[in-house]
């Protein structure tokens, strides 16, 4: 059975370990997987898409649009803009949280993401919101939001985690992996 994920977020999120995570999980489950990034200006908190193909009925590993089984954003506006890859039935995982982009801060229009969640949830089948913040808080570092979001996909059933714990090990440097196993945990 075949399996699309696109991770999508801005940059400095978190979003491409993610992608190599789950990547990593279905590979030492011996699946098939083709992967892709568009990280475009990433670097400057620009949009980054990552895309996840598990199947032997994975040709490219680009998801077209309608197709993906799980959209997990790591911020509510790219929920939002990436929502049309999202299958019908399909699930969104999101993080609460909104990374204000420089066009809302010049026009004085701030993004909400009560707004955005209403507007996913009109779209998607199932969604997961996520506060990222206060679970970063709890768990002290902002720098695991990405594995607390692939902790909401696995408890809601979507990936399998103990496979994403075995795939931290992987690679995560060991001084991080007691933390990051932690968040996928936290509840």
């Amino acid at each position: 059975m075949s399996k699309n994920i696109i991770i999508c977020g801005v940059g400095g999120q978190g979003t491409v370990l993610a992608a190599k995570v789950l990547s990593q999980s279905a590979i030492s489950n011996g699946e098939h997987v083709l992967s892709a990034e568009t990280i475009g200006m990433a670097q400057r908190g620009g949009s980054v898409v990552s895309h996840v193909r598990i199947g032997d009925d994975a040709f490219s590993p680009l998801v077209p649009q309608g197709q993906a089984d799980v959209l997990i954003a790591f911020e509510a506006a790219e929920a939002v803009r990436n929502i049309d890859y999202l299958k019908e039935g399909g699930t969104v995982i999101v993080n609460k949280k909104v990374v204000q982009p420089v066009t809302a801060s010049l026009s004085g229009k701030a993004f909400e993401a009560d707004e955005m969640i209403s507007y996913l949830e009109k779209r998607a089948q199932k969604v997961v919101a996520v506060d990222t913040d206060q679970a970063c808080q709890e768990l002290g570092s902002s720098k695991v939001a990405n594995m607390v979001l692939l902790g909401a996909a696995s408890r809601a059933g979507l990936i399998d985690g103990e496979e994403l714990k075995a795939s931290i090990k992987q690679l995560v440097k060991p001084d991080f992996y007691e933390l990051n196993v932690k968040a996928v945990d936290y509840v």
